[in-house]
């Protein structure tokens, strides 16, 4: 293995395996959706996670008023792999191999891993969709940029089909055999989004997360929705307010 592979590989299992050996070894605390461990408390349940309950610029939010401008087009650079699928405790995760990226405004982002929320983190005019997919991507800098697709039901979906086929139970971890996963088949025909600066919507809720969200849907049966719900049905963390912050959308 080299260097750089063990490095992705470490990037991959932030949010599953070095949290696991963290509470594992009593550093952080367990967190929840729900209850004392809930979304509401999360600042509170280390001091780690204080820009839960601190921070100013947090995710998600509810875009309602925007301004328009001619942000740089998404150009995502994917490349067909084998995936494996994670259920860290809190959602499914699909980590993926290295050599897909996405590049925007000249800057390029390794793909690392997609994962799901319902119903939807974000809102659009107050609205949210019944569930999202989280494109998490890392620039060399250290730097994340999550591109958010929204997900609404509709028609059987025979791209995602293979990952709401096989979704792993709490603590599994899934490869299926023969199986290339093609990223860019799971995105909508039109890019167009909204930018804002934001957190991760997890603890430690870490800010200077660059976050894209789609505004075309993707659209899944219900049965690939219920399927999902069936493993976790509900983790959304509530919305953040914008403290000020600006929300661009793509002319």
């Amino acid at each position: 293995m080299t260097y750089q592979t063990l490095i992705r590989h470490m990037a991959l299992g932030c949010l599953t395996l070095c949290a696991a050996l963290a509470h594992a070894e009593g550093h952080a605390p367990h967190w929840d959706y729900k209850g004392k461990l809930g979304a509401t408390h999360w600042g509170a349940l280390d001091a780690g996670f204080e820009a839960c309950a601190r921070g100013t610029a947090q995710s998600p939010v509810d875009i309602r008023k925007t301004v328009k401008e001619a942000l740089p087009a998404l150009d995502f650079q994917y490349a067909s792999g084998a995936p494996t699928l994670v259920n860290n405790g809190h959602t499914v995760q699909v980590n993926m191999p290295a050599g897909s990226k996405l590049v925007v405004g000249g800057r390029a982002l390794e793909l690392l891993q997609f994962h799901f929320h319902t119903p939807s983190e974000e809102a659009v005019g107050g609205k949210r969709a019944a569930m999202v997919a989280h494109f998490v991507h890392k620039a060399e800098d250290g730097g994340l940029g999550v591109v958010a697709v929204l997900i609404q039901p509709g028609k059987k979906n025979q791209a995602w089909e293979p990952i709401f086929a096989h979704l792993p139970r709490v603590g599994e971890q899934v490869t299926v055999d023969g199986l290339a996963l093609h990223p860019a088949a799971l995105l909508p025909e039109k890019h167009g989004y909204y930018s804002f600066e934001g957190s991760l919507t997890t603890p430690p809720c870490s800010e200077g997360v660059q976050w894209m969200v789609l505004k075309e849907p993707v659209k899944l049966s219900a049965q690939q929705i219920k399927s999902f719900r069936r493993v976790y049905s509900a983790n959304a963390r509530p919305l953040q307010p914008l403290h000020g912050r600006v929300v661009k959308e793509s002319t």
